[in-house]
């Protein structure tokens, strides 16, 4: 099968369109035809790890990394299943979240039944499905470790990102009073997600706003603390994509396929590339001023 290769650390270039052996799904696995993956942020860092120092490297592999098949989310059909399989059958249509174990980049890949995996959403297409995981249960983390409730005033930073778009959504879902912060050329698009108050951060001071929030959400993991400081209000939670892992959990998959076949959650694409063509996702990705999610197609549609 063909699958994106990381060869190394460093620039997109080391990112390798290769052959390799197609995985066969052991007992309690399902084998998955990939359509559609995508290229976040956490696979840019992975890639880029020489450049954050020694302790990346430990963490994912000395001279590359461990799994040179990134991609943390992706969406496909059923090809095969293990003989021991109950939850899933052949040719089911699927969505997941593999995370820090990744292997997005191929045409297949093998998953354990128990995986953070669901149906896709009925009303969604693979391209749609593929980045709905990602965005959708990392903001789903930390407005629940923050306690979000309705009427509160949330100010999320970054509004128009991956993370930065579900957490509006949501936010406003539950309830919320959103403020967006985002740039010019993003300012509609995350008014159409649903957030009352938006804020241009190219044109507005938001340093100096007068206002408070009783939530302060860095999506992009960028904002300096003593002005996030400035910003939450007494007893208030600064909350940040930077502060540790995501706890994955298997009913946020089911929570964001509900909400998107309700239409109360959409997922939001800024481009496609193919597959072959992930070296050119990453730069673009890299650049940081990406609208919701770049996906990457397997299976052209």
């Amino acid at each position: 099968m063909k699958a994106i290769i990381c060869t190394g650390y460093g620039t997109p270039d080391v990112l390798k369109f290769q052959d390799i052996k197609k995985p066969i799904a052991k007992n309690n696995q399902i084998l998955i035809k990939i359509h559609a993956t995508t290229a976040t942020s956490g696979d840019c860092v992975v890639r880029g790890a020489k450049k954050y120092g020694p302790i990346m490297k430990i963490m994912f592999g000395l001279k590359r990394p461990r799994q040179p098949i990134l991609g943390a989310e992706l969406s496909g059909v059923i090809e095969a299943v293990g003989e021991n399989v109950t939850k899933f059958k052949v040719g089911d249509s699927v969505f997941a979240l593999t995370g820090m174990k990744f292997g997005g980049y191929a045409e297949y890949i093998c998953l354990s039944e128990n995986s953070i995996l669901s149906l896709i959403p009925k009303n969604a297409n693979f391209e749609e499905a593929a980045s709905l995981a990602f965005g959708g249960t990392t903001a789903l983390h930390f407005l629940r470790k923050a306690a979000i409730a309705p009427n509160q005033k949330i100010l999320i930073y970054g509004a128009s990102g991956s993370v930065g778009t579900a957490a509006v959504q949501l936010a406003a879902y539950f309830g919320a009073d959103v403020t967006g912060i985002c740039s010019t050329q993003n300012i509609a698009l995350v008014r159409s997600l649903g957030a009352a108050t938006t804020i241009d951060y190219t044109t507005d001071d938001f340093k100096t706003l007068n206002e408070t929030y009783d939530i302060v959400f860095d999506a992009v993991g960028k904002l300096n603390k003593t002005t996030a400081k400035q910003l939450t209000r007494q007893n208030g939670q600064f909350i940040s994509v930077a502060q540790g892992l995501v706890k994955e959990l298997m009913e946020d998959m089911f929570l964001l396929k509900e909400l998107f076949e309700k239409e109360k959650f959409k997922a939001t694409i800024d481009r496609t590339y193919p597959l072959a063509n992930a070296a050119q996702a990453h730069k673009y990705v890299e650049i940081g001023h990406k609208k919701g999610n770049v996906v990457l197609n397997v299976v052209k549609e």
